[in-house]
């Protein structure tokens, strides 16, 4: 079948299925290959038109097309000859097989890379997500240092500036808490609600940390 455009054809291949009534099998398949060419003729006939509307690389579009217009339909419509339905596949012409490969070659890559960039992603999240509760466990632990060793020297000295790069953070944080509990006090509030709750924070701050001064 000649494409949009006449330069390319559409391959069609068709699988036609004869009935009839009241006559053996034998009879049946010799006479419908003795219809065989009519009933090529019927379906060129029903495909030339949508063919040319389609254009060389689409021909799965082509294919749904035609089988949705021939669905439904039997040759001959009236009679007690053997009729038949048909259903075709379209492929396209080898030209353009030759032509879209490179497109679909570049495809399946990317999406490949795509779905392995995800596997990846996951993967990165899942362990992130690992070390910091190990990183959370050591850094309470009393042998922190040691058992980090344990896991190798690159690892032990990420750990050791982990560790005291959190420390460093916690006086300043303790002592904004300070300034807020003293700044509240200053503006004569009383003990109210907000400010004890702010001083509660504070030694429960204190004390997971160890910053409670020993008299």
């Amino acid at each position: 079948m000649p494409a949009k455009g006449d330069a390319f054809d559409f391959r069609l291949y068709a699988v036609y299925v004869w009935t009839a009534h009241r006559m053996t099998f034998e009879e049946l398949r010799f006479r419908a290959e003795g219809y065989l060419t009519w009933a090529c003729g019927i379906l060129r006939e029903q495909a030339v038109e949508l063919a040319r509307r389609h254009e060389p690389h689409r021909s799965h579009e082509l294919e749904q097309a035609l089988n949705a217009h021939l669905s439904g339909q039997r040759w001959p419509r009236q009679g007690t000859a053997p009729s038949f339905t048909v259903q075709v596949r379209v492929s396209p012409d080898e030209r353009v097989r030759e032509r879209l490969r490179p497109y679909w070659e570049d495809r399946i890559k990317l999406e490949c890379d795509h779905e392995l960039q995800k596997v990846r992603a996951r993967q990165a999240d899942d362990l992130t997500r690992r070390w910091c509760a190990v990183l959370q466990n050591l850094e309470g632990d009393p042998v922190t240092m040691h058992a980090a060793r344990l896991t190798g020297e690159q690892f032990a000295e990420v750990f050791r500036r982990y560790v005291a790069e959190r420390r460093e953070t916690v006086p300043e944080l303790v002592e904004l808490l300070r300034e807020a509990v003293r700044g509240h006090n200053d503006l004569n509030m009383g003990p109210s609600e907000y400010t004890q709750a702010w001083d509660a924070a504070l030694r429960t701050y204190e004390r997971q940390h160890g910053l409670v001064e020993r008299g």
